[in-house]
């Protein structure tokens, strides 16, 4: 079955594809003597032990071990796929959005929706809430996300008689006078595709859609090569330096002033205070530079879920537990100061940790641009159970481009092809939208 460009895995499906179900023990209520202790296990690499230890203190009866895994394709996914197919996963799991699908496929997620979770559906941000819902139903607890925005040094912009662009010409010419500066206006990481499908995403592309039962790939459209076409001439002109984020050459970038600027996602405030701490009080944020002066347009890069693997014997008390935890204004204050993203749960940003003023910022309350982010992100944008592995073709393709080989735009043609195999290798049907 296919929902709004999910895939929804049901037997038949599977069966009738090629897949075998990644998961060898399904989900029961195990029987629950009164006064008896519930033990869930979480597999995380986010560091939520100082919110895990609250729960568990005012839930003596529902107890939860947090158990550190490697970063999702890093060997997180891979050690929770083999969990499910050895009959041993652990109750619940950090799974970021675009890798649910995948999971959906392997039948590797219980069915919450059995269990009462969308009685509190209405407490989350209703595009964060879709993403765990295949068919209908309701398959993963929504954690957090990471709407886009533009770090940028004030004081340099203000040194060098730059503004803080608006629109993406403007961002253009900022560039040009950046650049005579000595410096960049923003790193380009080559090998990202999360973060440059973020900028096509706010253009208006949807690089992946279902048709019926046919997953339709749309990596070439007039949106995404108009997006692909600026960047290239960025590159072509020098404008923007090929160096990867998260990673010490950029993190030295921050703080020297070699990056007057960067384009991310709000989980991001957290690395750019923590690795250029000597440039505290001069970084703000603004919006996204927008295609069309006056806009709003935003998207969104990153988010997680709290899933509920197949296999748990407690998923009512996971649904409990995992709603508390992405819901509770304490335990969000607690997820926020771990720097894991921007909350699924509907909140009130004056009564939050979020809406306070940042010394790091200037002052500024910066999540307040982060919220305007977040309310204008298009909900449409969908994610392919291949995304792991078509994503790769893509930063593949465009770390050639950035090296000088090539451009952005034959990068994506390239890979179009590619992702359309990756789906068809799946027992899906799949083809190209031109």
């Amino acid at each position: 079955m296919l929902t709004w460009g999910a895939a929804a895995a049901a037997t038949p499906t599977l069966a009738a594809c090629g897949e075998s179900a990644g998961a060898t023990r399904m989900t029961t209520s195990a029987p629950r003597k009164a006064g008896q202790k519930v033990r869930l296990v979480l597999w995380t690499w986010v560091p939520l032990q100082k919110a895990v230890a609250l729960w568990n203190k005012k839930n003596p009866d529902i107890h939860v071990q947090v158990q550190m895994v490697p970063a999702n394709t890093s060997g997180g996914y891979q050690k929770m796929h083999s969990s499910l197919k050895a009959g041993d996963p652990p109750d619940l799991a950090q799974i970021e959005y675009y890798a649910l699908p995948e999971f959906m496929l392997a039948n590797g997620l219980t069915d919450l929706t059995e269990y009462g979770a969308d009685k509190v559906k209405d407490q989350y941000v209703d595009w964060q809430w879709k993403q765990g819902v295949f068919a209908g139903r309701t398959y993963a607890m929504p954690q957090a996300s990471g709407p886009m925005g533009f770090f940028h040094r004030k004081d340099l912009f203000e040194r060098w008689d730059v503004e803080v662009p608006r629109t993406w010409d403007a961002f253009r010419a900022a560039a040009k006078k950046i650049r005579k500066r000595g410096s960049y206006i923003t790193a380009f990481p080559p090998v990202n595709a999360q973060w440059f499908a973020s900028l096509p995403w706010q253009r208006g592309a949807h690089w992946v859609r279902a048709e019926d039962d046919t997953w339709v790939v749309d990596l070439t459209s007039p949106e995404s090569m108009e997006v692909a076409d600026f960047w290239d001439g960025l590159l072509r002109d020098k404008l923007v330096a090929a160096v990867q984020d998260s990673q010490s050459g950029f993190f030295k970038g921050l703080q020297t002033g070699q990056f007057a600027g960067w384009l991310g996602a709000q989980w991001q405030d957290a690395l750019v205070r923590g690795n250029a701490p000597r440039t505290k009080g001069k970084w703000r944020v603004a919006e996204l530079p927008q295609w069309e002066a006056g806009a709003h347009a935003s998207s969104n890069w990153g988010g997680s879920a709290t899933a509920i693997l197949q296999g748990t014997r407690h998923p009512v008390e996971a649904i409990k537990f995992a709603h508390w935890l992405n819901s509770a204004p304490e335990s969000i204050d607690l997820l926020v100061a771990a720097g894991y993203g921007w909350p699924a749960a509907k909140l009130d940003l004056d009564k939050s940790a979020l809406g306070k003023p940042d010394p790091f910022f200037g002052g500024q309350r910066y999540n307040e641009v982060f919220q305007v982010s977040d309310e204008n992100v298009d909900t449409s944008w969908r994610f392919a159970p291949t995304t792991i592995q078509s994503y790769a073709h893509i930063q593949d393709n465009i770390g050639r481009a950035a090296d000088g080989h090539g451009s952005v735009q034959e990068a994506l043609r390239d890979a179009q092809g590619k992702f359309v195999d990756d789906l068809k290798a799946k027992g899906l049907k799949a083809r190209s939208a031109r």
